[in-house]
């Protein structure tokens, strides 16, 4: 019953109305996120799927108007778009939804007709320097069709036929595979990698983000006890030293496993949000072009949800629970290792101080691991990085989805001995009256002994 209090009290002062309001606010900024990044994806799907063409015809001749007929009658949108006094940005005035447009000029149509190579006007408007700013609404996919268009007419006139001008463009039909250890899919590397990518930001994001949350609480909360003389009572009250670690821990541990639960459903919200409308569909949206080339690749292509499970780089409800437990288990070595570093602490502004060998063992595992293969790296520097028990979690889930096993259960292995190391000296420190004298003084005298020298003058 001691115990039960002990951890109630714990619990309350971490889980505070302000910790609730926090995480409220967390789990906004990604459903905002993930609407936004919806939004943008599937206009860039959208605008593959349903081609429209922004177009100022100058020439304004029965060829143009022939090829901009044979453009409608493929399913393309047509976008007629008048000057005023040749002013290229009174389009834009007129239409602010307008984002580029391509200009015929003048003499278009004869130039094709004498075999030479005519010339277009592209013009865009930039009003932004956002990521996804520039990948809609640009002049590609009408210059593609213009492409198109006239290879046909310059085919025609030297009497070669659709299908040999098809072959002429694209001598090749590549068909992409992707193998991961016996298994293979008919798709691109790219793809996957994208895929896999993309789902294994989760982990390392909410990792990053629990470790410096849960270490600046602990610290914080064992030096402002220690600073304000509240351990001093506490380890004097009839509960053992073992229990107040256990209850500082556990408690700390619960906080943490709350955020972590509001942190991957927001983030799980907002990478479905940015990955949703980009799958497969958009091999069905492929523009009508000159030849079907394109259409015949992107039909053979599956789908990369399908391809990630013909691949077996699909995790199950255990290997989650595998991911659950190192997580876990993570997030207890980081709040033995806080106990330690703030009972070392003898100031507010030295708390701060103290977060920073945490914050350096989880940063250089997640750039290392976000930039590079550990196993391709040379040994020396290898051992080094494994060496560091916060790399093993960045790893966990390439781990399980490649089949990596034994680097999988040897890391778990690893994070158990480095626990129960930190944890017999972490346990070893609060069950000494050390705790209480203990400081990292940084060539300063520790307040303790000032107030002792004090009291013998």
């Amino acid at each position: 019953m001691k115990f039960i209090n002990l951890l109630k009290k714990e619990l309350s002062e971490l889980i505070n109305k302000q910790m609730i309001i926090s995480l409220v606010f967390v789990l906004a900024v990604f459903l905002i996120m993930g609407n936004v990044m919806q939004s943008a994806t599937s206009e860039m799907v959208n605008d593959a799927k349903n081609p429209k063409i922004n177009i100022c015809n100058l020439d304004d001749t029965d060829f143009t108007n022939e090829m901009l007929s044979y453009f409608k009658s493929n399913d393309t949108e047509i976008n007629s778009i008048t000057l005023t006094d040749n002013d290229y940005a009174s389009a834009f005035r007129d239409n602010s939804k307008l984002k580029s447009y391509i200009i015929i000029p003048q003499g278009f149509a004869d130039e094709v007709l004498a075999g030479k190579k005519p010339e277009v006007l592209s013009v865009n408007k930039v009003q932004g320097v956002s990521a996804f700013s520039g990948m809609t609404g640009g002049t590609e996919g009408t210059v593609s069709l213009l492409n198109g268009y006239i290879s046909l007419k310059l085919a025609e006139q030297q009497g070669v036929s659709k299908e040999d001008l098809g072959i002429i463009e694209a001598p090749l039909k590549v068909k992409e595979h992707t193998v991961v250890a016996d298994k293979s899919a008919e798709i691109s590397s790219g793809t996957i990698l994208t895929k896999v990518l993309m789902q294994n930001m989760i982990l390392p994001l909410i990792v990053l983000i629990l470790i410096m949350m849960t270490s600046q609480a602990l610290i914080a909360s064992i030096s402002n006890e220690k600073i304000d003389k509240t351990l001093e009572t506490l380890l004097s009250t009839p509960v053992s030293r073992g229990s107040v670690i256990t209850a500082k821990m556990l408690a700390a541990a619960i906080a943490a496993l709350l955020n972590a639960g509001v942190m991957m459903l927001g983030f799980s919200s907002y990478t479905k949000g940015m990955m949703g409308s980009m799958t497969s569909d958009l091999s069905t949206g492929v523009p009508t072009g000159v030849t079907d080339t394109a259409k015949e690749t992107a039909a053979s292509i599956i789908s990369s949800g399908d391809a990630l499970k013909q691949l077996g780089l699909t995790l199950g409800a255990s290997d989650y629970l595998l991911i659950g437990v190192q997580l876990f288990l993570t997030i207890m070595i980081c709040l033995a290792i806080s106990i330690i570093l703030g009972a070392l602490v003898n100031d507010s502004k030295s708390a701060q101080t103290m977060l920073l060998p945490i914050m350096m063992m989880v940063m250089i595992p997640w750039i290392v691991t976000l930039l590079a293969d550990i196993n391709t790296m040379p040994t020396a520097a290898k051992l080094v990085i494994w060496a560091i028990p916060f790399t093993h979690t960045f790893t966990a889930m390439p781990n399980l989805m490649f089949g990596n096993y034994a680097a999988f259960w040897g890391g778990l292995a690893y994070q158990i001995v480095f626990f129960a190391i930190v944890m017999f000296f972490a346990l070893k420190l609060f069950k000494s009256d050390k705790i209480l004298t203990i400081s990292l003084n940084f060539g300063q005298k520790s307040r303790f002994k000032k107030s002792k020298k004090t009291n013998e003058d």
